[in-house]
């Protein structure tokens, strides 16, 4: 598998094993399935496991810590993340190590490469378009990230109990831009990274996502980038593996899809597999993070890595749907965080 360089980190392989589809997310499974995935995915040259309390209420990480009983493969790294909110200030330190430890515990580990906040970072008096009345419990301010959030992750890295720490770039994406170009950056982001340009029901903002002036961003400072939602939550996807309402932010994005499948068909390619293509192939996308959920899964698409990135004539037919087009967004400033 090919490896590639994690911003100032260390070279990971081009695909990560992300939880969802191990914590039961993303369509059912069994317990003994995911543990054969993740041990198939190492086997295969996956190196870096990306997991949360958050993927099936700790199954994902309890996966990992049965898979390996404690004691990581040489070479492999793991993940973990804290979804903050906005606590009161003295108790960021105490809650980012309590979800940790947590964490640590399901792994069966003493520690983790890397720690990210998990939550949208916002400007501190911003309203959502949605759900704004309890974004106190997945939004962290802009003034909470800087003068509480930076220095506890710091003190973690500093006592030993992460290799370093990362942002998930799902928030508004000026306050993502100003995290990325701050004093004190992270090491990696993770951002959107799929041919829809899509954070599905992740965004709660108005704004347009601009997940590649995220990636952009991020490369110009020399920070890390993950690679998330390759297939939109299965939006990309040749047939929907749950059931979803039709408000779903996920269900209106598979029919939005329906001339990408259409162009799948004609190219003889499965959905699925040529969306994790086109998300490999994004400049400045240093790993893909995959959502399987059993080996099956896994097989295919670590075939269609091992084709490479796709032509420039795919591409092209791609980006000419226009499935990314978003309305120019609404400015808001840098002063206003």
């Amino acid at each position: 598998m090919e490896m590639r360089q994690l911003g100032k980190l260390w070279p990971v392989s081009a695909l990560t094993l992300g939880g969802g589809g191990l914590g039961q997310l993303w369509g059912p499974t069994t317990r003994d399935e995911a543990v054969a995935t993740t041990k198939a995915a190492v086997d295969a040259g996956i190196n870096l496991l990306d997991m949360a309390p958050g993927y099936g209420r700790g199954e994902a990480e309890t996966v990992v810590g049965e898979a390996f009983g404690g004691k990581l493969p040489e070479g492999v790294r793991i993940t973990t993340k804290c979804q903050l909110g906005t606590p009161d200030p003295d108790e960021v330190p105490l809650k980012l190590e309590r979800h940790l430890t947590m964490s640590l515990e399901n792994l069966k580990l003493s520690q983790v490469d890397l720690l990210f906040l998990h939550s949208n970072i916002c400007p501190d008096d911003y309203s959502y378009a949605s759900y704004d009345d309890i974004k106190h419990k997945w939004a962290t301010n802009w003034t909470i990230y800087c003068e509480h959030v930076i220095p506890a992750m710091e003190d973690l890295k500093a006592r030993g109990l992460i290799g370093d720490w990362g942002i998930t770039g799902t928030g508004l994406p000026v306050s993502i831009l100003a995290a990325l170009r701050h004093d004190k950056t992270p090491a990696v982001v993770q951002a959107v990274s799929n041919l829809m340009d899509s954070a599905g029901d992740m965004r709660q903002y108005e704004e347009p996502p601009e997940p590649r002036n995220i990636i952009r961003t991020a490369k110009a400072h020399d920070i890390g980038v993950m690679g998330i939602r390759a297939v939109a939550t299965g939006a990309l996807t040749a047939e929907l593996d749950r059931p979803l309402p039709s408000d779903n932010e996920t269900y209106k994005d598979y029919v939005r899809a329906v001339k990408y499948r259409e162009l799948c068909k004609e190219l003889g390619e499965d959905p699925a597999l040529l969306a994790h293509r086109f998300a490999l192939s994004m400049d400045g996308v240093d790993t893909v993070v995959l959502g399987v959920k059993n080996r099956e899964e896994l097989a295919g698409v670590i075939e269609a890595e091992a084709k490479g990135p796709l032509d420039q004539g795919i591409l092209s037919r791609i980006n000419g749907l226009r499935l990314n087009f978003q309305m120019p967004r609404m400015p808001l400033e840098e002063r206003d965080l």
